[in-house]
């Protein structure tokens, strides 16, 4: 993509144009999570990717379970100003964040869908203003593969 159109994508004015850009242009990661959730394959709940909220751009959007997951390339306890600004925006919204790490994604998939299963019945029966906005209580451990570790 030039500069010229990467510019006029980000400059969209609801940002689907940059959300479509960032679909062709998905991580391997991002690619490996949406084959497991496209089609209602986790409790037969429909996900979106790449979905324009506001001035953010979320990687996955459950919104029938008000539940957003992202996927992070970073070191390990990397938190950004603008990741934790970002998380408290969607949490203002009602929207629970789970985060996960891009090589745990990679190296563990299953672990990583087992995780998402239990968020996902986690994050329907506890409303906000009882620590669903606290950014230690998304950023999960995933279960290592046959119990090890």
């Amino acid at each position: 993509m030039s500069k010229k159109s990467l510019l006029q994508t980000l400059n969209s004015k609801d940002g689907t144009d940059f959300a479509r850009a960032l679909r062709v242009q998905s991580t391997d990661a991002e690619r490996l999570v949406w084959t497991k959730l496209r089609a209602r394959q986790i409790e037969g709940l429909k996900f979106r990717r790449q979905v324009p909220m506001g001035r953010y751009i979320v990687d996955f959007l459950c919104e029938d379970k008000k539940l957003i997951v992202e996927l992070d390339g970073g070191q390990y306890g990397e938190a950004t100003e603008y990741d934790e600004a970002r998380t408290r925006w969607l949490n203002e919204k009602g929207y629970f964040v789970v985060r996960f790490w891009n090589n745990d994604v990679m190296n563990n998939i299953d672990g990583v869908l087992q995780s998402l299963t239990l968020t996902l019945c986690f994050a329907s029966s506890v409303p906000l203003s009882q620590g669903r906005g606290n950014l230690e209580q998304r950023r999960f451990i995933v279960p290592s593969p046959l119990g090890e570790g």
